[in-house]
């Protein structure tokens, strides 16, 4: 019960973080995490441009370079930026909730699960629609989660998104609205490299909330099978022994 309750009140900063506007539409990734490059790519970016103020405190760094088959001295050297951590640690970080909160209004919550509270097409489609907005405290909000108070990190690679307005219904009435974004090609890549990014970024993020789904669903597979096998063996029996019964 208290590991339940521990559980409990470490998804409420995750909850928070996904209360942004859910009536917008949403992308899908296409994820496949059964891809590992996708997987080593996604943990890259994750590493380098949300680490420092999201952590993944369920998962183990030795877990995550043994599941997406990084060798471990490589995930040392390149993935573990304190070299006094063991291989074998939870992946958190050293913010403290009180200056996250400070910051950005608001702690910001560890990601472990945030794939399956808040949905990778939600994900996805965040990460690709912060737009400029020098009325906000960072210069930039989201089509998907409006007033955002986190700033947009993956901006050197996206470039300076601007915002598309169009028309779009509110309670039953058309009003102006932002309804996509534009960058201004600045960024290290381009849009659909950037797309392909963000795909990564999440597939990473779907693994991190449920590690052992491929593993999970091959073994389903074998039971299934075994039902099946067992089930006409059982058939089988059961009209050979009530043969010459009438």
């Amino acid at each position: 019960m208290k590991k339940l309750l521990t559980l409990v009140f470490a998804l409420l900063p995750s909850l928070v973080f996904a209360a942004g506007g859910s009536s917008v539409p949403l992308d899908h990734p296409n994820n496949d995490i059964r891809d590992k490059a996708s997987l080593q790519n996604g943990a890259k970016l994750f590493m380098n441009y949300c680490f420092g103020c999201h952590a993944t405190q369920y998962q183990r760094y030795e877990r995550v370079a043994t599941d997406l088959d990084i060798p471990l001295e490589l995930m040392k050297e390149n993935l573990m930026f304190d070299p006094e951590l063991n291989i074998g640690e939870l992946m958190t970080n050293p913010m403290k909730a009180e200056d996250g909160a400070k910051w950005f209004g608001t702690a910001p919550p560890d990601l472990t699960l945030v794939a399956r509270v808040r949905g990778t097409d939600w994900l996805y489609t965040y990460l690709r629609t912060f737009y400029a907005d020098p009325s906000r405290p960072f210069g930039v909000n989201n089509i998907v989660f409006p007033n955002v108070g986190m700033p947009h990190v993956l901006e050197e690679l996206q470039g300076v998104p601007q915002p598309v307005w169009g028309k779009t219904t509110v309670g039953g009435e058309e009003v102006d609205a932002v309804v996509g974004v534009k960058t201004d090609g600045t960024g290290e890549l381009s849009s659909s490299e950037y797309d392909a990014a963000m795909r990564d970024l999440v597939n990473f993020l779907q693994y991190a909330g449920d590690p052992v789904q491929v593993e999970r669903e091959q073994l389903g597979i074998w039971v299934l099978l075994f039902l099946v096998i067992f089930t006409a063996v059982a058939f089988l029996l059961y009209k050979e022994y009530w043969r010459d019964i009438h």
